[in-house]
C-alpha cells in the first residue's frame, strides 16, 4: 500500500501549502503535546498535527494491531517496537484517511480533538535515544579536513575508503530543535602555545548531518547485511553535530572526540520514514578500491535531500551560508549499519546513527564552518554586515532539508539552536 501513499497524484482533503514539507506523501511521525494534555504521537500534514492517540480512540486505526499506550506516549519507542511492517501499514492507513479517496475522517465532527495547528503545539524529542554513533562518511569533508590538518597529497587516511569510519557518542546530550545550548568549556592548546589553557571554546562549529533511527535489530553476535538494512531503519531526521574545534584538536589523540562533541547534538522533531524517502533514492559514487563483500550493495542507496544551513545573529537577519545534499555521501546508510553490526554488535530500538558532516564538492556546499571559512582564513559575510569565522555567542544556527521530485516535496522541517555564552 506504501506505493499508493507515495503516489505523486495523491491529494489530501486538508489544504496543504505548495511549499509545505509535510505533504500527504510524507506523513512524518513525532511526539507533541497541547494545552494540559500528556505527550502523544502525531503526524504532520500541511500546517496541522494529527493526533494518532485520538484517532485510535475514535476507532479509525486497527484495534488489534495497536493499543492506546502506543499513541499516548512520551516517545515513539514503544510504537517502533512493533517493527517495520506494522509502521509501514500505519503510515499507509493514516495517509488513506487523509486522502481525497476517503471521506471518513473528512466528515468527522471531531476535528477539534484530532487536528491541531502545528504552530500551536509543543514538540518533544521524538525518540528516547539508546546508543548513538557518529560516522565520517563524506569524502569531500574528509578530504577537506585532511588537506587542512595534514598533507594535502594524502588527505584521506589509509583506512578511509575501506571502512565507514565512526565513533560511539553520547546519547544523553542529544536535544530537540529549539533548545538553547551554552558555549562549552575545556582545554585547548594553540600551535604557538607551550602549555594548554582552559576556558570557553573559541572555535565553536556546527556539522550538517542526517541521522537515522533503528528498530530492534538481531541478537548479539549476528550482523545485518546491506540488503537487510532498511528493514531495521525507521526513518531520518536533521542532525547538527555541534563541535568545539579547539578542544577537539588538543584531546582527540589517541582516542578521538570526547568533550568537543558530547556537550550537545541537536535534532529536528519529525522522523521522516524510509518509506517516504523511497522515491528520492539515487545512485551513489563509484567506490574504489573495491569494498569487502559485506559492504557491497545493490540498487540505489543514496538519497537526494536538499540541505541548507543559515546563521541568524540575535538582532540581525538570517544568512544562508551553505547548500549541500545528502546524495553526496560516499558511504551510505546501508553500509554504515552493515559495518556497525559486522562484528556482532547488536542494535536496539531508537539507536541513532548520524551520517557525519555532509559536504559537497564546491565551497558553497561545505557542511561546517571549519570548511566554509577554511579554518578561519576566509570569513563569511553576514547579511547584517558582520563576519563569521566560527559561531558567535547569541547566534542561532538553522538547518533545513527536503527532497523534491515529480512535484512532490517531502521535508524535515528544521533544526534550530541558539548559542548562549559559557557558564
Amino acid at each position: 500500500m506504501s506505493n499508493k501513499t507515495n503516489d505523486p497524484s495523491r491529494k489530501s482533503w486538508i489544504d496543504i501549502p505548495a511549499d509545505s514539507d509535510f505533504t500527504i506523501q510524507n506523513i512524518p511521525f513525532g511526539i507533541f503535546s497541547y494545552a494540559d494534555k500528556p505527550k502523544r504521537v502525531g503526524v504532520a500534514i500541511g500546517d496541522f498535527v494529527l493526533d494518532l492517540s485520538a484517532l485510535y480512540d475514535l476507532g479509525y486505526l486497527d484495534i488489534n494491531a495497536f493499543s492506546h499506550d502506543h499513541f499516548e506516549a512520551e516517545y515513539l519507542n514503544q510504537l517502533m517496537k512493533l517493527g517495520k511492517t506494522a509502521l509501514t501499514k500505519l503510515r499507509d492507513d493514516v495517509a488513506y484517511l487523509l486522502s481525497t479517496e476517503c471521506d471518513d475522517l473528512k466528515l468527522s465532527t471531531k476535528h477539534n480533538i484530532l487536528l491541531f495547528p502545528i504552530d500551536q503545539v509543543q514538540m518533544h524529542l521524538p525518540v528516547k535515544v539508546g546508543d548513538y554513533t557518529d560516522f565520517y562518511s563524506s569524502e569531500d569533508h574528509a578530504r577537506n579536513v585532511g588537506t587542512m590538518f595534514r598533507d594535502p597529497n594524502n588527505a584521506l587516511l589509509p583506512n578511509w575508503k575501506h571502512i565507514p569510519v565512526g565513533y560511539h557518542g553520547r546519547s544523553s546530550s542529544i536535544i530537540l530543535s529549539g533548545q538553547e545550548i551554552h558555549r562549552p568549556k575545556g582545554q585547548m592548546k594553540p600551535k604557538d602555545a607551550e602549555q594548554p589553557s582552559f576556558g570557553p571554546c573559541k572555535l565553536l562549529d556546527f556539522e550538517l548531518e542526517m541521522a537515522f533511527v533503528t528498530f530492534d535489530g538481531k541478537p548479539l553476535g549476528q550482523s545485518i547485511s546491506t540488503e537487510e538494512a532498511e528493514e531495521y531503519i525507521f526513518g531520518m531526521m536533521l542532525f547538527n553535530d555541534w563541535s568545539a574545534r579547539d578542544i577537539q584538536t588538543w584531546e582527540y589523540v589517541p582516542l578521538g572526540p570526547f568533550l568537543a562533541k558530547n556537550f550537545a547534538s541537536s535534532v529536528s522533531p519529525w522522523v521522516v520514514t524510509m518509506d517516504a524517502l523511497e522515491p528520492f533514492k539515487v545512485p551513489g559514487p563509484i567506490q574504489e578500491p573495491k569494498v569487502f563483500p559485506y559492504l557491497e550493495y545493490s540498487g540505489n542507496k543514496n538519497i537526494d535531500i536538499n540541505l541548507e544551513v543559515s546563521i541568524q545573529p540575535e538582532k540581525g537577519p538570517e544568512t544562508v551560508i551553505s547548500k549541500s545534499n545528502y546524495k553526496h555521501m560516499y558511504w551510505n546508510y546501508a553500509q554504515q549499519l552493515a559495518h556497525h553490526t559486522i562484528n556482532g554488535c547488536n542494535i536496539n530500538v531508537a539507536d541513532m546513527m548520524a551520517s557525519g558532516t555532509i559536504s559537497g564538492p564546491t565551497p558553497d556546499s561545505y557542511g561546517s564552518m571549519l570548511e566554509l571559512s577554511w579554518r578561519g582564513t576566509k570569513p563569511l559575510k553576514m547579511n547584517d554586515g558582520s563576519e563569521r569565522k566560527f559561531i558567535h555567542d547569541l547566534d542561532t544556527v538553522i538547518m533545513r532539508g527536503h527532497a523534491e521530485k515529480d512535484g512532490v516535496r517531502v521535508g524535515f522541517g528544521e533544526v534550530s539552536t541558539k548559542v548562549l555564552p559559557a557558564i
